[in-house]
């Protein structure tokens, strides 16, 4: 196979942003029992960012949802996890996304990490934590974990962006990909999701050939979850998908592998909310 051969008819721009869809901000859940957030505002670099804390013990459980969507994305996961583990649960909204305010010019994974930062900074989460993280997500939490190993407690990687994928075969055969991609939506209407989704596709291959030659510190311990129906239409990109997270997950110690059946990469926490969960309480286990 050449490195223009790899078909890449997709379902979405998950790579640099999970899904065309952007949802409300999180809000506490009204189911009877479920425990509510409170909402804090955390000012880094000139802009404003949402997050959402729901208290328990420690380690936290950050959760960060892919590119386009909002903290709500975990809007019935994250007060179950509260329930079930006891644990402090945050989510927020990264610049761009839900109710955070917008910043121009290109996406940086080195700014996304930045807010992360300054947002558990002001929560005074100064301790370890436990990442939750699902698609473009991965790289703000592999490269939190590769700057701040001894802040990281565990992760759980929900059909994330993983190093191992970015190869310059397959940043050369996206290439295409992501120029119609940004056709597409410079032709629609100007909004807030759109322009974080541009912002995303800028300087895309740079970005991630950088994002390419991170190592997940072997410290760490991760979970990595695929789902059955990948991003890709195409088979053999969603084989090059699989092969990469399977890589990851053996790359190292400490490392877990697994396949959630009957799923898809947009909607793996609605429709099996249970591996996710069980996940993020196997790395709670290995971090006591």
């Amino acid at each position: 196979m050449t490195k223009h051969s790899i078909p890449l008819r997709r379902k979405a721009i998950a790579l640099g942003a999970a899904v065309l869809v952007a949802l409300a901000a999180f809000p506490a859940s009204a189911a009877t029992g479920s425990p509510s957030a409170t909402t804090r505002t955390v000012t880094n670099a000139e802009h404003d960012l949402v997050f959402h804390v729901v208290d328990g013990r420690s380690p936290a459980l950050v959760l960060d949802a892919g590119g386009g969507l909002s903290s709500s994305y975990w809007k019935d996961l994250a007060p179950r996890l509260a329930r079930t583990t006891g644990r402090k649960v945050i989510t927020y909204d990264r610049a761009g996304e839900g109710r955070s305010d917008e910043i121009s010019g290109p996406w940086r994974i080195e700014s996304a990490v930045s807010d992360l930062e300054a947002g558990l900074r002001a929560l005074s989460e100064t301790r370890k934590v436990v990442l939750v993280s699902h698609s473009i997500a991965g790289e703000v939490a592999t490269t939190f974990a590769a700057k701040n190993p001894g802040r990281v407690a565990g992760a759980v990687l929900v059909d994330a962006n993983v190093p191992d994928f970015f190869s310059d075969e397959m940043l050369t055969a996206f290439a295409p990909v992501v120029e119609q991609q940004r056709a597409d939506l410079l032709a629609q209407p100007s909004t807030k999701k759109n322009r974080q989704l541009l912002a995303v596709m800028a300087d895309f291959a740079p970005t991630h050939r950088a994002y390419n030659k991170l190592a997940w510190p072997n410290t760490v311990p991760v979970t990595v979850i695929v789902t059955s129906g990948t991003p890709f239409d195409a088979p053999e990109a969603a084989r090059l998908w699989r092969d990469a997270q399977a890589r990851f997950a053996q790359a190292g110690p400490n490392r877990k592998h697994v396949v959630a059946e009957n799923t898809t990469h947009e909607g793996i926490v609605t429709e099996r909310p249970d591996v996710v969960a069980g996940a993020v309480e196997d790395v709670l286990k290995a971090v006591r």
